[in-house]
């Protein structure tokens, strides 16, 4: 887990609540991002506006290939980093994402799409919009429709595995996909409501319909410590933590 915090981090600029000025590490969050490592390489879900910072604290040495979940800027907005990996790798990365968040890549990173003076490079990237299963490194990956308030994103499957960040409504068709999950990575934002963001009472409804055998909470705001809610949470469920690493069976 590379980033567990929502899309102002935490602490918050400004902000001398309690868990901003917490001295428990697990209360520094980084803007939301994922690393699954699988045998033939390295896939990274969405690319945060603290990507870099996140490689370089985690020896990241690859990426070969983005799954983005949905356009929004604390998803996206580190894209610009993927360079030094083509830099490394000496071949573009595929990233793929639903048609409406690849339009949106193409818009808001036009310069790396466009031909133009390159300056200190840019990066080397093949979109793929997607619509139904596909493979990638040797395994099977299912986008997982979500929506996120009135914005439609993707969830993503591989194998045991699921991440699904940014949601407040999971169709029951998508909890279906997500049945005999290992491992769940489901978005908690805070304890009060929100339009757009399942709030930890809501996710953790949701963690037990849909029952992984172990479920983490990410996107988690500074409203929230993670000592007090680790308390909380039921058996199997919990909150994940930036440099939090789980091995898959």
């Amino acid at each position: 887990m590379l980033g567990s915090g929502t899309s102002t981090g935490v602490p918050v600029v400004g902000c001398d609540c309690a868990v901003c000025t917490s001295t428990d590490p697990r209360n520094r969050r980084l803007r939301p991002g994922v690393l699954l490592e699988l045998p033939a390489g390295a896939i990274l879900f969405d690319t945060s506006p603290d990507f870099r910072e996140q490689a370089l604290r985690h020896g990241i040495a690859r990426v070969d290939a983005v799954l983005y979940t949905h356009p929004h800027a604390d998803h996206v907005f580190g894209l610009d980093d993927l360079r030094v990996f083509n830099f490394r790798q000496r071949a573009p990365i595929p990233c793929f994402g639903s048609e409406p968040t690849i339009a949106r890549l193409r818009q808001i990173f036009a310069y790396v799409f466009e031909a133009g003076q390159e300056g200190g490079g840019k990066p080397r990237l093949e979109l793929e919009a997607v619509a139904g299963p596909f493979e990638l490194l040797g395994e099977r990956v299912l986008p997982v429709p979500v929506w996120h308030g009135t914005m439609p994103v993707l969830g993503y499957r591989i194998g045991p595995f699921a991440l699904v960040t940014d949601v407040n409504r999971i169709p029951e068709e998508s909890l279906a996909q997500l049945a005999g999950l290992e491992l769940l990575i489901l978005s908690a934002l805070r304890y009060r409501p929100h339009p757009t963001h399942f709030s930890i009472a809501e996710a953790v409804e949701v963690a037990r319909r849909i029952g992984a055998r172990r479920t983490l909470f990410t996107h988690i705001a500074h409203e929230v410590d993670h000592a007090t809610l680790s308390r909380e949470l039921p058996p199997g469920v919990e909150p994940g933590f930036d440099g939090l690493v789980v091995e898959l069976g």
